[in-house]
């Protein structure tokens, strides 16, 4: 079978072709950069590809079984009306093309902050309460996939990712500010208090998990992309610091906790363990 992969270049996506590349599936990568869609090894297909141009997709894209799309933009101001007012509306007018034309499964990236400020354990079945643009635009986008269901017939698989963390992410994440002032040779980290409870993943363990599930090929619905435990950021720094042998200071309580997260919330993982498992 043949799976396109939207926005292949970006962080999960570099972290994730390698898995997919050790599976039966064809792949065909598309990203905006076709450049950043290094293909020395020709055991892809690069397809230089904007969503917001969708004319003639399906076959651009190589007719393929399975969608996986990974592509988000402005994921550096979650407050921004651009999730609401751009990517909202092209990510669905895509995807409905696309099982209009034959795509029989898809699998779309969502978000922890779909849930809101809601607090502890937090389960697939969970009412979602979105508090900002971004989870309010992929919660959205997941409703109207639902509907879209009622009129085609294809698989849905809902990836509802918690934190990750590893090479190449964006700048602006906790991991990789820190690297920065481990390479600049800085002595000192600022952050906050550090005392809020998240739930972390090392982005090449969810890529295995994500690999895997889009594997098995099923109707899942929504599945947390988690670890299932609870860890506070203080402890989850400090632990990179042992692990690295980096000697920085922790200046905690230098900003302010984050205003769009509750301060303490992880997933739960007993569906995603349990479809693995099964």
């Amino acid at each position: 079978m043949k799976i396109a992969i939207i926005g292949a270049s970006g962080f999960i996506g570099r972290h994730l072709v390698p898995f997919l590349l050790d599976t039966n599936l064809e792949l065909i990568l598309a990203a905006r950069n076709i450049h950043k869609l290094a293909n020395d090894s020709l055991q892809y297909q690069c397809v230089e590809f904007d969503l917001q141009h969708t004319d003639n997709a399906y076959q651009r894209l190589g007719e393929p079984d399975i969608l996986l799309d990974l592509a988000w933009g402005h994921l550096s101001n979650y407050r921004s009306l651009h999730h609401i007012e751009v990517e909202l509306p092209a990510h669905y007018r895509f995807i409905k093309h696309m099982v209009a034309a034959g795509v029989q499964s898809i699998v779309v990236t969502g978000t922890c902050f779909e849930y809101g400020m809601q607090e502890g354990v937090l389960t697939e079945n969970l009412h979602t309460q979105p508090d900002n643009p971004y989870g309010y635009a992929k919660d959205a986008l997941y409703k109207q996939l639902a509907f879209l269901k009622q009129k085609y017939d294809f698989k849905l698989t809902w990836l509802r990712l918690f934190y990750l963390h590893g090479q190449d992410q964006a700048p602006n994440t906790l991991y990789s500010q820190l690297r920065k002032v481990e390479a600049e040779k800085q002595a000192v980290f600022n952050m906050s208090g550090g005392e809020q409870l998240r739930d972390y993943l090392a982005v090449d363990e969810a890529a295995q998990y994500i690999s895997q599930l889009i594997g098995k090929n099923k109707d899942m619905g929504i599945v947390n992309i988690c670890s299932g435990q609870p860890v506070s950021v203080r402890r989850l720094v400090e632990t990179w610091l042992v692990e690295n042998n980096w000697d920085i200071r922790l200046n905690l309580g230098y900003y302010p906790y984050p205003d769009y997260e509750p301060m303490a919330f992880w997933g739960c993982a007993k569906k995603m363990r349990g479809i693995l498992n099964g």
